[in-house]
C-alpha cells in the first residue's frame, strides 16, 4: 500500500517570538515493510540555521532555529510512503514470557543486546508492582509471550474508553491507571509499562494509521491523525507492534516515524524560544492511499 501523508503544524504566538530552535522528528522510517519513497519538510518562516541527522534510535531529525521576529510558525512535513503487510509470527509457538524474561536478567546474546535498554523505566514510564498485576493476567505461568501481547493489548483496549480530554502529555500514568482513559498515546504507555514492570523489553512507536470514512461519507481530508502503539521483543523474531487503542497488529494501514523509550523520545516537534507567550498549536494530518 502507498500512501502521501501532508502533516501540518502551525503555531500561533499571542506575542512576537525574537527566537526559537526546534527539532522536527517527521521523516518516516525505513523498516523492514516499510519503504519512504519521497519526503521534504517546509518551514516558514524560513530558518536561518536548519541541519539533519539521526537520533540514538535512528530517527531521523531536523534541527533549524528561527532567528527572525515572528508571530507564527508554520511546518508542512510531506512524504511518499509504501508499506507492506508481514505475515506475523504465530503466537502461540513463541517463546515462553519466564524464558524471555530470564534472558534480560543476565544479557549476554548478541540478539538481547540492543533490546535490553528497553527493559528498565523511562522518563513518562515507570514500572510498578500494580501494573505488573495487570500483566500477569495476560502472562500466566508458561504464556508464549506473543499470545500475552495479545491478549494484554485486547484488555487495554476493553478496560480502558479512548477520551481526547481526559490527558494531556504530561498526565501520569498512575493518573491513567486510575481513571481508565486516555488516548493512544497513554494506552501504548500503559502496555510498555505492563511488559517492563514483568521484566520484558518494550518500546514506544509513534507514527500515522490510514483511516477510511463511515460508508456512503466523503473523506475528510486532515482528518487523520498521529498514532501511537508499542512493540514486544521476541527473540527469534525481533520487534512485533500491537495497536491497544484498536485491538490489532499494526499492518499496512499503519505508518511508521519514529521509535524510542517512550513519547519523549519521539516528539514529532520540540522546541524553546523566547517570547511568544501562551501560544496555540494546531496540528493536522492527511493520509490518503495513492
Amino acid at each position: 500500500m502507498t500512501y502521501s501523508v501532508t502533516h501540518r503544524t502551525v503555531y500561533e504566538y499571542p506575542a512576537p517570538v525574537t527566537v526559537s530552535h526546534h527539532v522536527a522528528r517527521l521523516n518516516p522510517r525505513e523498516t523492514a515493510t516499510q519503504t519512504r519513497e519521497s519526503s521534504s519538510l517546509e518551514i516558514s518562516p524560513e530558518p536561518a540555521v536548519r541541519g539533519e541527522r539521526s537520533d540514538y534510535f535512528g530517527n531521523q531529525l531536523c534541527f533549524f532555529s528561527i532567528q527572525e521576529v515572528h508571530e507564527r510558525l508554520e511546518i508542512v512535513a510531506r512524504s511518499r510512503v509504501c508499506v507492506r503487510a508481514a505475515k506475523p509470527p504465530g503466537p502461540e509457538t513463541s517463546p515462553g514470557w519466564e524464558e524471555v524474561a530470564g534472558l534480560f536478567r543476565d544479557p549476554v546474546l548478541p540478539e538481547v543486546v540492543e533490546p535490553y535498554q528497553f527493559v528498565f523505566d523511562s522518563p513518562q514510564v515507570r514500572a510498578s508492582r500494580e501494573l505488573a498485576q495487570y500483566a500477569l493476567e495476560s502472562y500466566p505461568k508458561g504464556a508464549p509471550i506473543l499470545a500475552g501481547a495479545m491478549d494484554l493489548t485486547r484488555r487495554i483496549h476493553s478496560d480502558f474508553q479512548y477520551d481526547p480530554k481526559a490527558t494531556t502529555v504530561a498526565t501520569p500514568l498512575e493518573e491513567v491507571l486510575k481513571s481508565r482513559r486516555g488516548v493512544c498515546q497513554d494506552f501504548a504507555h500503559m502496555g510498555i509499562a505492563c511488559l517492563r514492570s514483568i521484566g520484558l523489553p518494550a518500546r514506544y512507536v509513534s507514527g500515522y494509521l490510514h483511516t477510511r470514512p463511515a460508508q456512503g461519507r466523503e473523506r475528510l481530508v486532515g482528518a487523520d491523525a498521529s498514532h501511537a502503539w508499542f512493540a514486544i521483543f521476541c527473540p527469534g523474531a525481533g520487534w512485533v507492534d500491537f495497536d491497544p487503542t484498536n485491538n490489532l497488529q499494526p499492518a499496512e494501514e499503519h505508518v511508521t516515524v519514529a521509535f524510542g523509550r517512550d513519547f519523549g523520545d519521539v516528539s514529532p516537534v520540540a522546541g524553546i524560544l523566547t517570547g511568544g507567550g501562551r501560544h496555540a498549536v494546531r496540528v493536522s494530518v492527511d493520509v490518503a492511499e495513492i
